[in-house]
């Protein structure tokens, strides 16, 4: 039950992109000029004019949108397109819980995300133990660029420019700063685990609950319950697709609260993008909504495997399904 929360993870893009529309809508509003810092006086007639300007700017950005260039191949693809992708990675001590490839088209304001499952098959060099042969156990091997090689590996060697993180606080402090999210509860949610730090306990009632920081994280964790009783009926998939419903609410909620969002759980993120960029990618992605997420699964199924004297369940990929995913993505005809 220490699952960290897949689809919140998945948001956490959502909120980069929310860190720089939110500066470039403060930028707007203060008449702030990134230019230079040279302040001259002038007349309301001026300055109404130049509001317009920018008014124009804006609105257009917001609106213009575009069918993304087509290419013969994959690797052609990968090379010329504008896409920009992000590995966003939730940790468990030494574990990646949640790993996200996230692909972002300027051109269409469209996003791809692509949850890799934990459990996801991949044999290292001079690494054979069972336990050493799912993707999640990479980081605490070569830390967050081993397990960027790793999923540009299994994505057919996808090109990967950005690092996202965030972790159990920020997730509670980002939603209570949103007044909660709304999500429909499948069905009475009910786990104790005494040895976690804190213990955890679990007790969330079926139906559409407003829930706050503590009980959205929990929401998120929940896998089964104790005995293997309850939980959901196909297995992690189930719990993905309820997280992907409370991931719809929570984009809602975020575009109308973005500097409060902002400044609860910019403290609990690490990432490798700066302010001027994510501010240039802000600008691009001006007008998007939550209809421009497309949720994805990593193709493949789930297979045990006796590794040794153990067997383990895996999640194994499947590189025929991924090329085609990958050629819709990137628009491969």
């Amino acid at each position: 039950m220490r699952s960290f929360v897949k689809v919140f993870i998945l948001s956490f893009f959502l909120f980069i992109l929310s860190l720089s529309i939110g500066s470039f809508a403060y930028i707007k509003d203060k008449g702030i000029s990134l230019e230079n810092d040279v302040v001259s006086e002038e007349s309301e007639e001026e300055i109404n004019e130049e509001k317009n300007i920018f008014d124009s700017i804006v609105t257009k950005l917001e609106t213009e949108r575009k069918e993304p260039e087509s290419y013969s191949t994959l690797e052609e693809a990968f090379e010329k397109s504008n896409r920009i992708n992000f590995l966003i990675m939730g940790l468990e001590n030494v574990r990646t819980d949640t790993i996200i490839f996230a692909s972002f088209c300027p051109d269409s304001k469209k996003v791809d995300l692509i949850n890799v499952p934990r459990d996801t098959y991949i044999h290292r060099k001079g690494y054979d133990a069972a336990e050493q042969r799912k993707i999640n156990s990479i980081y605490g091997d070569h830390g967050a660029l081993g397990v960027k090689k790793a999923v540009s590996h299994i994505l057919n060697n996808a090109p990967i420019h950005h690092i996202i993180t965030i972790d159990y606080e920020g997730v509670k402090k980002i939603v209570d700063a949103l007044g909660g999210v709304e999500v429909n509860v499948p069905f009475h949610m009910k786990y104790i685990d005494p040895y976690d730090n804190p213990p955890l306990y679990i007790d969330i009632p079926p139906g559409n609950q407003l829930l706050d920081g503590e009980n959205a994280l929990k929401f998120l964790r929940y896998r089964k319950g104790n005995n293997n009783k309850g939980g959901y009926a196909d297995g992690d998939l189930g719990r993905i697709k309820a997280q992907q419903e409370f991931l719809k609410s929570f984009i809602d909620k975020v575009s109308d609260n973005l500097i409060t969002t902002i400044i609860k759980g910019f403290n609990h993120v690490k990432t490798d993008i700066n302010l001027f960029t994510a501010i240039s990618y802000g600008r691009k992605a001006l007008g998007m909504t939550k209809d421009d997420f497309n949720m994805r699964i990593l193709p493949g199924k789930a297979e045990f495997r006796k590794i040794g004297k153990k067997v383990l369940s895996y999640y194994i990929y499947d590189k025929d399904d991924i090329t085609k995913m990958l050629n819709e993505i990137y628009n491969v005809k």
